[in-house]
């Protein structure tokens, strides 16, 4: 094969894959600016609010992404991470002695049967255990709506995620689709200034073998 001819044929291969690898990221940066978008426009409609230095506690102020974002609405993924991770949870932490809501359903049954009990034999402390249920329940109904919020900011933050790598993905698939395509050119500058007859790998021809000289 010419020469001319094989340098065309891999300058068009790769023009073709920088399209492919241009395409490939514009389709990247379409579904992170979607996710980054969609994550703004659900976070900024619940209003959230995180709390400036001056009222917060000695426990969030040792929170350094809380006082990195004091006094701002949150609206990215990375704020709703830090406020679940490093809000929410720190309060549940230091609620019905840091139990889950599963956890606090078990002791929620027991002090449902103990009351029953009570009731049943008229036990004089019935006023008392009813008030240990009532008060157990309303950790564990504060325990759930905490865990609920918590669960979808980090679901947000995760979906944010997606979108993160999603640019970063583009960013790498622009640059090598401007790299061939630079190689691209190259080639095809190659094959104008080298001769259409010039072959390429061709076989340098055998060594000429001398006769042997016979003495008698």
């Amino acid at each position: 094969m010419r020469r001319r001819t094989l340098d065309i044929l891999f300058s068009a291969g790769g023009v073709l894959l920088a399209g492919l690898l241009l395409a490939i990221g514009v389709v990247l940066t379409s579904n992170a600016s979607f996710a980054n978008n969609y994550v703004t426009t659900q976070l900024t409609q619940q209003q959230i609010t995180f709390p400036t230095v001056d009222k917060m506690s000695a426990e969030e102020k040792q929170q350094a992404c809380l006082v990195q974002y004091a006094g701002q609405q949150m609206t990215t993924g990375a704020q709703a991470e830090c406020y679940a991770n490093h809000y929410i949870a720190l309060h549940l932490a230091s609620m019905a002695g840091g139990k889950t809501y599963a956890q606090l359903g078990t002791d929620q049954f027991a002090l449902q049967a103990k009351v029953a009990a009570a009731q049943k034999s008229n036990d004089p402390n019935l006023a008392a255990v009813q008030k240990q249920y009532s008060d157990l329940v309303a950790s564990r109904d504060t325990v759930f709506k905490g865990e609920t919020l918590r669960g979808l900011l980090l679901t947000s933050y995760g979906f944010s995620e997606f979108g993160v790598k999603a640019a970063q993905g583009a960013l790498v698939a622009f640059l090598a689709a401007g790299l061939l395509f630079l190689l691209s050119i190259a080639g095809f500058v190659h094959a104008l200034v080298t001769p259409k007859t010039e072959a390429f790998a061709v076989p340098e021809p055998a060594p000429a073998v001398k006769p042997e000289v016979v003495t008698a």
